[in-house]
């Protein structure tokens, strides 16, 4: 039998304060009577004696204490689910927002999940082929893997989050793939952009969206994207999809962390955070990954703006000890023009090496990937050399160097919108950069690859040129 109280005694931003309550439970679920008759959901934060903290999912805004009845539902919040979701667009509180039908549930989820037990966790190996070079070639997303990309405000980051969600699945495999997007306090027109993106492309029939805008209340953020990452558990452990979870901007989730953690007059952290704010996000982050014995995966890419572009702030900082490495998108390069201005030196995926090579891309991968990115290291180092000193005072390799880092940016690293290079188009553009530097100082690469990819490929190509001059 629900509990229903008049007793709201404080209202302090998005929180209701409620006495002479009995038996509260921490994380159940309220629903909230207006005078007039209006209805607003909530949620425990925080119980003591007969006292209750409640948060307001849709704000506090024309409640008053004396006319406001509180009914205590007895249970915590839960997301419907069937196979129905995919292709869906809802709130960031779970409510169909695309003028479909409600969800007939085959189950009602928990959205705060159940914990992976690390003992029943599988070591991610599988590539997700992105499309993007400078992810695939370099920083490869691996299958149940977290991989976060650090931006700046006003950086294409949202535009990259679309071509990834567009054009990411499992390489050499038929296995069903599917996209989950939560979008975290941004603006209408976002808003629009990603779900025009994914229904112009026709990606929004293996894709859920989630959406919270920036004049959605902030408590709302909270639970957005433990609804995306329930979805995503369900179409991943329970009908044996893979899922890929984007989540965008994080920056925005925090900051409403912080709000509510202000409002319960909690002693902040570095910044102003809550002082869990590190476990709040892993608790997030680390419902991405792979199960013994399931089929199914969940893979991460959560987005945030960096404030000031600081890597040291608390936001990236913390996210970066969670996850397995960090795509840098910068600011210098898109200057330049470049998209996707992904900085491949500072970026990292930890578990590169495990999703790439033989049976996986290709065998000579790895090697590539190293020497291109040690070559691309000595040639930015050498332009900064030329900077200071001036191009003459560079070595001959040097100079060899630094028109190979040129010629990465504009030939690697740069490419369309919505140009989807799979993982052979991009391994075959590296090798043709790298023909660029004399074979001597490829020290990188085996031989036996060498041989191949460098000498015959490389007659190959200029056989082409060749004949296609004579046409000419």
């Amino acid at each position: 039998m629900f509990k229903e109280y008049t007793t709201v005694t404080e209202i302090a931003g998005p929180l209701l304060t409620i006495e002479q309550i009995e038996d509260a439970q921490y994380m159940e679920i309220v629903e909230i009577e207006l005078g007039g008759g209006e209805r607003r959901r909530g949620q425990v934060l925080m119980t003591s004696k007969d006292k209750a903290l409640v948060q307001v999912f849709e704000g506090t805004e024309g409640i008053g204490i004396g006319s406001t009845k509180v009914k205590f539902l007895g249970r915590v919040m839960e997301l419907p689910v069937s196979s129905d979701i995919l292709g869906r667009v809802f709130s960031g509180s779970g409510v169909p927002i695309d003028d479909g039908p409600e969800i007939i549930p085959e189950a009602r989820l928990n959205i705060n999940g159940n914990p992976i037990n690390p003992v029943a966790r599988d070591y991610p190996t599988d590539f997700i082929q992105t499309g993007v070079s400078a992810i695939d070639g370099l920083n490869t997303l691996v299958r149940g893997q977290k991989l976060p990309i650090f931006s700046g405000s006003g950086l294409p980051h949202s535009r990259l989050a679309a071509q990834i969600a567009r054009q990411a699945k499992v390489l050499g495999r038929e296995e069903k793939f599917a996209v989950v997007f939560a979008a975290l306090g941004i603006t209408f027109e976002e808003s629009n952009y990603f779900i025009s993106e994914l229904r112009n492309t026709g990606a929004i029939e293996r894709s859920i969206l989630f959406v919270n805008l920036a004049d959605d209340p902030a408590v709302e953020r909270i639970i957005t994207p433990k609804l995306a990452l329930t979805a995503a558990e369900y179409l991943a452990f329970d009908l044996d999809m893979q899922v890929l979870v984007v989540l965008t901007d994080m920056t925005n989730y925090c900051e409403a962390l912080r709000e509510i953690s202000a409002a319960r007059r909690e002693v902040p952290g570095r910044r102003g955070y809550p002082g869990y704010l590190y476990t709040d996000l892993a608790t997030m982050y680390e419902r991405a990954g792979r199960i013994k014995g399931r089929a199914g995966s969940i893979t991460q890419i959560p987005i945030l703006t960096m404030p000031e572009d600081d890597k040291t702030h608390p936001i990236p900082d913390l996210t970066g000890y969670i996850t397995e490495g960090q795509i840098i998108v910068s600011r210098e390069l898109s200057r330049k023009g470049i998209y996707p201005p992904i900085d491949v030196l500072p970026s990292l995926s930890r578990l590169r090496d495990k999703g790439i090579g033989k049976d996986r891309t290709r065998e000579d991968h790895p090697d590539v990937a190293s020497q291109l990115f040690a070559a691309y290291a000595r040639g930015r180092e050498a332009a900064e050399l030329a900077t200071i000193l001036g191009e003459a005072s560079l070595t001959d390799e040097d100079q060899i160097f630094m028109r190979f880092s040129e010629a990465f940016e504009k030939r690697f690293v740069l490419q369309g919108e919505y140009e989807n290079r799979d993982i052979e188009d991009t391994l075959t553009i590296g090798w043709n950069l790298l023909r660029m530097i004399p074979r001597g100082e490829l020290k990188r690469i085996r031989d036996e690859y060498l041989d191949r990819y460098y000498e015959e490929e490389g007659k190959k190509v200029e056989a082409q040129v060749t004949h296609q001059e004579e046409n000419e």
